[in-house]
Formats: structure tokens, C-alpha cells, sequence
């Protein structure tokens, strides 16, 4: 059975929920979020499911580009001042609903993430609830 895990996210600064329960990505909720690079602004949609690097965007990024992503709430820079080990580029992070975060790199094309979790007991008893694992 392969079961697909997505983490929903919020913004780290206002606590609204990031997820676009309108627009899909391997038929769960994406996650809608602002973005700036270079004199361009768009929104791009991130796949919610973990490992997965699906994003589709109203604009298209070159590889190898830093974005800047902001909140479609209230406007924050969800870019950190924490470096990237695998590129060196600011890391970008997100809180998880139930508890945690869930970091990526803003450099396009690299595919360097993490999540930790506040209460990996409480953390498990939701997968577990949720997910049957």
C-alpha cells in the first residue's frame, strides 16, 4: 500500500492556514504561497505531500534561482536567515498543523527539506489515527 503523506502547513508569523483546498497536487491540498525573485512577483502552489517536488505557479522560475516566498495572508518573508547544507541558499520554513515545522530550501531545483516535530509521541498517534502506520 503506498500511502501518501501530506503535511499541512501554516504561516510561521500571522497562523493562517498555507493549504489550497481548491487547487490539487496528487489529489491533496497545495500550498498556496507568494513569491519574488529578481523584478518578478507570482504565486506558486508547493505539492503538500512529503517528497514530493511538484509545484506548478502563474510564473516561471529558472532552475538554480533563490525565490523569496511570502505569505498570501498577511505578507511575511517566510525566508529564513538559516543556510541551506546542500546549496547554501536561505531556507524557507512553515509551521505543521499538528505540531512542527517543515523547512525547504528557496533555491529552484534543490531538493534539500526537513520536518521536525514538537511531540513526536502526540505526532505518531495522528499518523497513526490518520494513516493507519
Amino acid at each position: 500500500m503506498d500511502t501518501k503523506v501530506n503535511l499541512n502547513v501554516k504561516c510561521p508569523k500571522c497562523g493562517k492556514s498555507l493549504m489550497d483546498h481548491k487547487q490539487l497536487t496528487l489529489g491533496m491540498p497545495s500550498i498556496l504561497l507568494n513569491i519574488k525573485f529578481d523584478d518578478v512577483s507570482g504565486q506558486i502552489r508547493l505539492c503538500s505531500v512529503y517528497g514530493c517536488y511538484e509545484h506548478t505557479g502563474n510564473v516561471k522560475i529558472p532552475n538554480e534561482k533563490i525565490v523569496k516566498f511570502y505569505c498570501p495572508h498577511c505578507d511575511a518573508l517566510l525566508n529564513t536567515d538559516i543556510k541551506c547544507k546542500t546549496c547554501d541558499a536561505p531556507i524557507v520554513k512553515f509551521n505543521i498543523e499538528i505540531g512542527g515545522i517543515v523547512s525547504i530550501c528557496s533555491r529552484m531545483g534543490c531538493t534539500n527539506h526537513y520536518v521536525m516535530f514538537e511531540n513526536l509521541h502526540d505526532v505518531i498517534r495522528k499518523f497513526h489515527d490518520e494513516y493507519g502506520i
